[in-house]
């Protein structure tokens, strides 16, 4: 019996490679990842296949794409990704279902949700960050976003715009914004990448 396609992102695709170049700069030989917003799974399988030393787990909001996780992962070879779990930011304990997590994380990494997602998410997302993550780990979030004195891209003023046809709570976030909501959950910008088709990296660790 013939599975069906795995779900594809093109987005995904073009910019695992970047982000993953910044990752392993980044992060140590071993470590645990906790991975929101995962998607279709295809950072979860391409970082878990070239990460091997990290134990990754996965987690959306809805279930819907974990059949593509989990094919993802198996079509690469990424035996350390655990099965993908459901998580809602906005909602303690996390995860949304099953036992809460008590081990702390080396790494949170969440790409290409703030924009899509209502604006009380980035403080779901900072407040479960500095919850769940170790003593030394980070947050990497990763997107478009706006910055002061820095010109927006064409693309990504349309992109905005676009989003917010959509759905009026969604759209392309300011870092200042974001800054003040991860300063309020004890959080600081500690690095900041820019990575290719106007997107940034940004790598958050607890406040001094």
């Amino acid at each position: 019996m013939n599975q069906p396609p795995l779900a594809h992102s093109p987005a995904a695709e073009r910019n695992q490679a970047p982000i993953l170049a910044v990752l392993r700069a980044l992060l140590a030989p071993t470590g645990s990842a906790l991975e929101i917003a995962c998607g279709t799974g295809q950072h979860a399988a391409c970082f878990g296949a070239a990460l091997p030393g990290w134990r990754w787990q996965p987690t959306d909001w809805q279930d819907t794409l974990f059949p593509s996780v989990t094919g993802w992962c198996a079509q690469q070879g990424a035996t350390h990704v655990q099965a993908p779990l459901r998580l809602d930011v906005t909602q303690s304990p996390w995860p949304s279902e099953g036992p809460a997590f008590t081990t702390p994380f080396d790494l949170i990494y969440c790409a290409n949700m703030l924009h899509i997602a209502p604006w009380e998410c980035c403080g779901g997302l900072m407040r479960g960050a500095a919850r769940h993550l170790g003593a030394q780990g980070v947050l990497v979030t990763y997107g478009p976003y706006l910055e002061q004195g820095v010109p927006t891209a064409e693309g990504n003023l349309a992109f905005d715009a676009s989003l917010r046809a959509q759905d009026p709570r969604w759209g392309i976030r300011a870092v200042e914004d974001v800054a003040a909501e991860a300063q309020a959950a004890g959080l600081q910008l500690a690095q900041r990448h820019a990575l290719p088709a106007n997107n940034l990296l940004l790598v958050w660790q607890r406040a001094q």
